[in-house]
């Protein structure tokens, strides 16, 4: 039996080709998931981009957000069988979620939430997991103290927009988040921000509002262009951290005369190494679809496409790359 699957074509990597391929067996912890729906994410166009400039040996399957049905377990699974709903942000080392069936670890697969649907679940893994260890394994604001604030650079996207509410949820912080225009800003305040400010000048506009340092920064865009902003705003034995990668050197100075942290959120870390608490991140997201089912968090999902095909792949990789999503893109198979 062979699977379908919409890969980067390796003899014209800025293009995708519709292959196929042999039915994957799984073995130790993994599960085979047929992918019902997957979300299209900054990471896809990046490696992409990684492609372009690097070249291909063989076609290339990107996707990782994906939310599907378990067909087969491996001899090592445990709380999985054949016919459970699930999701997951996959692992950058292994064949994505842009195919029909997947090969996925299960110990960082959890149950989907069961009310929502494919599309709106599969909006939710990478960037769920990504908010919660940046907020509560990197910051730790569930240890702030009230009157403590949170500065959320990037509120409107698919990292803010559930950073917001977690931080609500689990914290006694105020949360600032940022963003351009009016539409993105009510998107914010929907999900919980206290304020919504405009990223192009945040000491300013927090001077306005009688701010002049933050407790916690969170920065989900443009580190390199906010960096000079956030060692200004980040307080004396504050914290930054940050989701991405820098392009030029980073000036320490400030930091270090503040005391100040700065850390990196990379959530393929875990998988990536299979690091001892890689479990950890399923645990994480039974706790999420709890939280979706009880009403308390909604799907960021913005944008749904019908049918994995070279065209939708396409289309919301560029939705993607235009940089003004508000929530998440999603391919519904």
């Amino acid at each position: 039996m062979t699977i379908r699957a919409i890969a980067i074509n390796p003899e014209n990597p800025k293009a995708f080709i519709e292959i196929q391929q042999e039915k994957p067996t799984p073995t130790g912890f993994d599960l085979l998931v047929e992918v019902k729906a997957a979300s299209v994410n900054p990471v896809d166009t990046k490696v992409h981009k990684g492609a372009v400039k690097n070249g291909l040996q063989q076609p290339r399957i990107l996707g990782w957000d994906a939310s599907g049905v378990v067909l087969e377990a491996g001899s090592n699974v445990t709380g999985f069988k054949p016919g459970d709903e699930v999701y997951y942000a996959g692992d950058l080392t292994r064949p994505g979620s842009n195919s029909t069936q997947q090969l996925i670890d299960s110990r960082i697969v959890a149950h989907k939430p069961k009310s929502l649907d494919w599309a709106a679940a599969a909006a939710l893994p990478l960037t769920a997991l990504t908010a919660w260890e940046g907020l509560f394994e990197r910051l730790n604001i569930q240890d702030a103290k009230p009157g403590q604030t949170l500065l959320i650079v990037g509120g409107a996207g698919g990292v803010g927009s559930l950073a917001i509410p977690f931080a609500k949820l689990h914290s006694k912080v105020e949360v600032i988040a940022t963003a351009s225009q009016e539409e993105s800003a009510q998107w914010c305040r929907d999900r919980g921000a206290d304020r919504v400010i405009n990223y192009k000048d945040m000491p300013g506009e927090l001077e306005k509002q009688g701010i002049k340092q933050v407790d916690y920064i969170f920065c989900l865009n443009d580190t390199d262009g906010h960096w000079e902003a956030m060692n200004k705003l980040v307080a004396p034995q504050g914290d930054i951290c940050t989701i991405v990668e820098n392009e030029r050197p980073l000036s320490m100075d400030q930091l270090k005369l503040k005391s100040a942290a700065l850390h990196w959120e990379f959530m393929y870390t875990r998988s990536m190494y299979n690091t001892p608490d890689i479990a950890r991140q399923g645990e994480i997201l039974e706790t999420v679809a709890k939280l979706l089912d009880k009403g308390k968090l909604q799907t960021t999902l913005n944008e749904t496409l019908q049918g994995l095909s070279v065209e939708t792949l396409m289309a919301a990789h560029q939705r993607v790359l235009e940089g003004h999503m508000r929530g998440k893109v999603v391919i519904a198979y």
